[in-house]
């Protein structure tokens, strides 16, 4: 039996830049697209922007000072009433590190960072057959049954 070392969820900053590119490494790893995550990464100057532009939400799950993935969200503000939506991107746990809690206390930290926000919901989308995922957003909000549709854009009609 493996006991579970504690973690820390991290809200990262500007200054966090190198954590970012640890995060991305590491979700390319558990998506299996280290490609996806690495091929085309972000340059410094970039990814300090994101971190700083308040509408982008990036929270590093740690052990022993090191990323070992997190949650990717964006905060979406509505135009029909001040308030907002946030998306998560990405959430991903390396296989090591799952069924610790950690995804858990990722989205209770962005339930915590959407509050003063005057969010109102917090959204995200799962692979039909993805279980794990599907049994995590179940515990913790309600599920609707929708369709989604990726859409070119002009000149690039490659979703």
């Amino acid at each position: 039996m493996s006991i579970a070392v504690p973690f820390n969820v991290r809200l990262l900053t500007p200054d966090d830049v190198n954590l970012m590119e640890s995060l991305l490494t590491a979700f390319g790893k558990a998506f299996d697209e280290v490609e996806t995550y690495g091929a085309s990464r972000p340059s410094k100057a970039y990814l300090e922007r994101l971190l700083g532009s308040g509408h982008f939400i990036a929270l590093a799950a740690m052990k022993h000072g090191s990323v070992i993935v997190g949650l990717a969200a964006y905060e979406l503000r509505k135009f029909e009433q001040e308030r907002s939506e946030i998306y998560i991107y990405d959430l991903a746990v390396a296989a090591a590190h799952r069924r610790q809690g950690i995804a858990t206390a990722l989205i209770r930290q962005l339930q915590n960072i959407a509050a003063p926000r005057a969010a109102y919901v917090i959204f995200v989308q799962a692979d039909i057959d993805d279980a794990p995922a599907i049994a995590l957003y179940t515990k913790m909000g309600v599920r609707e049954n929708i369709a989604h549709f990726g859409i070119g854009v002009a000149g690039r009609p490659d979703v």
